[in-house]
């Protein structure tokens, strides 16, 4: 039974691996099979398909970023200030999990459906997260009323423009930048007068 489950993590392992060097689109179970030292037949003992193996890579990233945010979350704190204690954490994930980084490309590049699919449930997790700490801190009255679920995204697509998208066409913004930023857009607002 041991053999049976190291074998299964290491198939997982293997499968990460190639997703995050080729993308959904180019890794082939072959490739996966060659990577982790097993055979192909092995590969579908435990996963009937490249999708379902996508899955479970893809709901054990969703696990860790779940679980990094937990860590930072200080109940001690205000909004803003776990904010940016999650922010520069997923900021780091981000680098260092290449896989999320070639989800991004591939959808730009090519729009594969899976790995489309795969951004999607990521970001759903993300802006769900938000949503859920937005009306935390508007039931303890640090913010403003508004729509959680269209802070969330705004929060969320604020946050890829700044540590992705710009990087395209621009030298990187730095933590501290990124978090200068987020402050003059999100928690301070542009305008010097109150919309009325």
């Amino acid at each position: 039974m041991l053999a049976q489950v190291d074998r299964r993590k290491l198939i997982v392992q293997a499968a990460a691996q190639s997703f995050a060097l080729f993308g959904y689109k180019a890794t082939t179970m072959d490739q996966v099979a060659k990577i982790a030292n097993v055979g192909k037949g092995t590969i579908y003992t435990f996963f009937t398909n490249k999708e379902e193996l996508f899955d479970e890579i893809l709901h054990d990233v969703i696990l860790e970023m779940k679980e990094l945010a937990e860590r930072e979350l200080d109940s001690e704190q205000t909004f803003v200030t776990n904010l940016y204690r999650i922010l520069d954490a997923l900021l780091e994930f981000r680098k260092q999990h290449e896989l999320l980084i070639k989800l991004s490309q591939e959808v730009r590049e090519f729009g594969t459906a899976q790995a489309k699919a795969g951004h999607e449930k990521v970001e759903a997790v993300i802006t769900g997260y938000l949503e859920k700490q937005l009306t935390t801190a508007m039931d303890k009255g640090e913010i403003k009323p508004c729509d959680p679920k269209v802070v969330a995204f705004i929060m969320f697509k604020l946050y890829i423009a700044l540590t992705s998208d710009w990087n395209r066409i621009n030298e990187p913004l730095s933590k501290e930048e990124i978090k200068q930023y987020l402050q003059l857009f999100l928690v301070n607002g542009l305008s010097q007068e109150v919309m009325g």
